[in-house]
């Protein structure tokens, strides 16, 4: 707990009090080599290496921590020995044959456009001269590739933005438990574990979490519950939000099953220096272990 108050205090202090959006933090020699002294040496269970799809395209809101996090996973997998990285930005990848290669994919912030919010016909319309309903039929066959991939036994990591990377799907929230709804300004976000005994909090040892960072609200799904949360935040301490009730509660992490397959969805993080709390690549490490069924862990969902 010491460690995180300390780094908000550090950030409050450099960026001031209203703690508004933090620099973009390039890519460097000595920045890569910090990642590498902080992230975690070993997995927490000894599986064989898996095969991880990193899909890093975006057509939507560009998040300036998509390079950083494609290179945080090469780091976490070539130090702990856990999966190999594989980096996409190819519509192909989403091809029956060619997800068929990989044990779990993670979404890295890949974004589509307004308003359709569907990253699937983003990038079918990028790369062709169809007609809209062609494309739009096209689109739907990926999404549903993708949906029977996780539903057949793969896995699904999402990290922050690419929650919503078909927002505006009832079907593709059920799966992910949730759609994007808005976020109000940067600020400080202090993250509460739901149940600290629970092993995919175990990176936090019952302090919390604590960073800057984009307060994620939800819609869609997210109201049924149907997944196992992991952290959340309390929406009375989130300055400018919406004039809208809100409930008490809001998550910020979870896991669920779809049908064979499992997801693990983590708000945090907009910003890069969040991992300078070298207690988050380990959460990570941990949620990437869950995804392809190496970490076992009661992931029942709640409901309402």
């Amino acid at each position: 707990m010491k460690k995180n108050i300390l780094f908000i205090l550090a950030l409050l202090f450099v960026f001031g009090a209203t703690a508004q959006s933090l620099e973009p933090v390039k890519v460097t020699k000595s920045w890569l080599e910090k990642i590498e002294s902080l992230a975690p040496a070993k997995a927490k269970v000894n599986a064989p290496k898996r095969k991880i799809l990193v899909f890093s395209q975006h057509t939507g809101f560009y998040h300036w921590c998509i390079p950083n996090n494609d290179e945080v996973l090469k780091i976490m997998a070539k130090k702990s020995g856990a999966f190999d990285v594989f980096i996409s930005h190819d519509l192909d990848s989403f091809e029956k044959k060619n997800l068929k290669q990989y044990d779990a994919v993670i979404f890295n912030n890949c974004n589509p456009s307004g308003p359709k919010r569907d990253l699937f016909y983003d990038l079918m319309e990028q790369r062709s001269s169809l007609a809209e309903a062609e494309i739009e039929a096209k689109a739907k066959v990926y999404q549903q590739n993708f949906m029977d991939y996780i539903a057949k036994g793969g896995g699904l990591f999402i990290m922050h933005g690419a929650i919503t990377v078909q927002n505006n799907s009832m079907e593709f929230s059920r799966m992910t438990g949730g759609s994007f709804d808005y976020h109000p300004k940067q600020q400080e976000v202090h993250l509460k574990e739901v149940d600290k005994n629970h092993p995919l909090v175990a990176a936090f040892h019952g302090d919390g979490f604590t960073h800057i960072d984009e307060p994620y609200f939800f819609k869609n799904a997210y109201s049924e519950l149907n997944f196992k949360p992991l952290l959340y935040m309390e929406s009375k301490e989130i300055e400018s939000k919406r004039d809208q009730a809100h409930d008490d509660i809001v998550y910020l992490a979870w896991i669920k099953r779809h049908g064979k397959g499992r997801v693990f969805y983590s708000s945090m993080s907009h910003n890069i220096q969040s991992l300078d709390q070298p207690e988050l690549m380990e959460f990570f490490l941990d949620g990437i272990q869950y995804v392809t069924g190496d970490l076992d862990c009661d992931d029942s969902p709640m409901s309402k």
